[in-house]
């Protein structure tokens, strides 16, 4: 999650800061030292997010100094900044699908998409900007559900069957590359458990790959980017750290319990030990930007 509410609500938007340049494109050298000032059509900043072609899945979240991925109301906008919210529209501006969590469209109050403002260059000769909603229920916040341009559904068998029975047109991807039903309006705003072990996210991903949407973001939650790492389906990860403490109660930008190490146990130890977790990730840094005290790294996976 990063710079949503400032995106959807009808405030003005922020002044926008110039980036210096700490690490440059690729961990390079040359572009230290230099700055990115704010232009109307923002090639520049783009040129240092430029993704391969093919299926690309990036995520973009914002954290606290402490590592919170919220602040006192559960919101990122409350932690976020005007250099996230620059960094956040070109990367919007990009993207071919926006890939959220269903309990985060709900927080932070997503609706139908539109390309920021300024930066439709960015995009020419792709359509618009779509959004994919995961949910192991079907069901969709009401701020999504029965809207003129209803998004793109990832779910199980269980959370399709949901969907299917309140969608009041067809056209989505459901579970996998065969689906292709729109979610409509939900029966209740709330997601309901799930008997089944959750949508299949690889084949939610290769049914958006069908339609041309290869160029994903991912804005959370951390449920959501905690399933993506764990099945091994995202190339990116860009985290912008606003200089902010927020104190216990937040989670962190990845939520849930770690993989456990085959055999290892699944509780402390007798000595109160936790269980050993699967080997750390360990991405490539591609480039360090920071205005008044807010870092945007982009951190490569592949």
């Amino acid at each position: 999650m990063s710079a949503v509410s400032d995106v959807t609500s009808s405030s003005p938007a922020p002044s926008l800061p110039a980036l210096d340049v700490l690490i440059g494109p690729g961990g390079a050298g040359h572009l230290a030292g230099t700055r990115l000032e704010v232009t109307p059509r923002e090639e520049e900043l783009a040129a240092f997010y430029a993704s391969p072609p093919g299926l690309h899945v990036r995520a973009n979240m914002v954290s606290s100094v402490d590592g919170g991925a919220w602040g006192p109301d559960h919101r990122s906008g409350t932690i976020n900044d005007a250099a996230d919210w620059r960094v956040f529209r070109v990367l919007r501006a990009l993207a071919d699908v926006v890939l959220v969590g269903a309990g985060t469209a709900r927080a932070e109050g997503y609706t139908a998409l539109d390309v920021p403002r300024g930066l439709e260059h960015l995009r020419t000769g792709r359509g618009p900007l779509e959004l994919a909603v995961v949910t192991r229920s079907g069901h969709l916040p009401a701020s999504l559900a029965g809207g003129a341009r209803p998004p793109f559904v990832i779910t199980d068998e269980h959370g399709a069957g949901i969907a299917r029975a309140s969608v009041p047109r067809g056209g989505a991807p459901g579970g996998g590359p065969a689906d292709d039903t729109h979610a409509g309006a939900p029966r209740t705003p709330q997601d309901l458990p799930s008997p089944t072990p959750g949508p299949d996210l690889r084949a939610g991903l290769a049914a958006l790959t069908e339609r041309g949407l290869t160029r994903v973001l991912c804005e959370g939650g951390p449920h959501l980017l905690a399933d993506l790492l764990a099945a091994d389906l995202l190339d990116e990860l860009c985290v912008t750290t606003t200089p902010v403490l927020v104190g216990p109660g937040p989670g962190r930008i990845v939520a849930g319990l770690p993989p456990l190490v085959p055999g290892a146990a699944t509780g402390p130890t007798a000595g109160g030990e936790m269980p050993a977790s699967a080997d750390p990730v360990r991405p490539r840094l591609e480039h360090l930007l920071h205005a008044g005290g807010t870092l945007a790294a982009r951190w490569a996976l592949r």
